[in-house]
């Protein structure tokens, strides 16, 4: 798969492409099923299959930190995409010039021109160009005058639920870790690389792995049983609390610090995951230290304890 930053860096596809847009936040089980979709007629003509992503996501452009929380970086995003039947990833800056790009404009100059799209799987609500002119109906329009075919990509359920970006967000803010991992297909997770902290966890016994969200605001904060991969073969169990700190800063920015149990080893700079498996409970503020500490031996228990009981679920004891 190639990331392509924005048209001028795109070759021309002389015999054409099948074409997918959208935000893809999550890369869940209906997005998945969009691609295979489009791979599928992607094989059938021999043509290549492009994906189009936005950064910033158009609401985040629009509604700046105001807008819905995002499940995914764009690098997540990159990473995930990679392992699907994806032949180009094409990410369109979304800036006040593209905003303002009339609807017929960039089917014209972007769709035509441009990609010389000759199937576009979309959502039948999907609305672009200045004003939200655009829609599905217009782009079955052109594609009768230039040549192209226009599929609505359908909605994807799961036990009666319409998957969506959306949902999952409201799940992972409510705690439900076990609905957004049945809608994405996976375990929520957030990848990012470990940095420098203020050590005060390791003041208080519970060294923690730090890393910066790079997201303007998070699904989810609280206490939770976490996985981390990256750092080897096996995935190493710890604890992870995601919020702002109230104790010990209380500032507004939003920090992810992992402590991994039995584990003593250097890893500043290494790339990871971290895996969310169940939440503890939400971030709270104490009035001391002592009862900070008193409160993490008691969520490490109760950690520890998930998981030792999911593994004798697993192994049938």
């Amino acid at each position: 798969m190639r990331v392509i930053r924005g048209l001028s860096h795109l070759e021309p596809l002389d015999p054409g492409c099948v074409l997918t847009i959208g935000n893809f936040d999550g890369l869940h089980l209906g997005h998945r099923a969009v691609i295979e979709k489009l791979a599928a007629k992607g094989r059938a003509t021999g043509l290549p299959v492009v994906v189009m992503i936005f950064e910033p996501q158009p609401l985040e452009y629009f509604l700046g930190d105001n807008a819905p929380s995002r499940l995914m970086r764009l690098r997540e995003k990159v990473i995930d995409f990679a392992g699907l039947p994806v032949d180009y990833l094409l990410v369109m800056r979304f800036n006040r010039q593209f905003a303002n790009l009339d609807a017929e404009k960039f089917i014209d100059d972007i769709l035509i021109e441009k990609l010389n799209v000759k199937h576009l799987v979309i959502g039948d609500d999907f609305h672009f160009g200045k004003a939200r002119r655009g829609n599905f109906a217009m782009l079955q329009e052109k594609g009768l005058h230039w040549g192209f075919t226009v599929e609505d990509t359908g909605s994807f359920y799961v036990d009666g639920l319409r998957v969506s970006s959306t949902l999952i967000r409201d799940a992972l803010t409510a705690g439900n870790l076990a609905q957004a991992e049945q809608l994405l297909g996976r375990s929520y997770s957030v990848c990012g690389r470990i940095v420098h902290g203020e050590k005060r966890g390791r003041a208080l016994g519970f060294p923690t792995a730090n890393i910066k969200l790079h997201r303007k605001n998070t699904p989810l904060q609280g206490v939770f049983a976490v996985t981390m991969t990256g750092l080897g073969e096996e995935a190493i169990q710890g604890i992870a609390n995601v919020g702002t700190r109230p104790t010990v800063d209380g500032g507004s920015k939003v920090i992810l610090e992992t402590h991994l149990f039995n584990f003593n080893r250097e890893i500043y700079g290494r790339y990871v995951e971290v895996h969310f498996k169940h939440k503890i409970r939400d971030e709270m503020r104490f009035h001391s230290l002592e009862k900070l500490k008193a409160q993490i031996e008691n969520d490490v228990a109760v950690t520890q304890k998930i998981f030792a009981d999911s593994k004798a679920y697993d192994y049938g004891l």
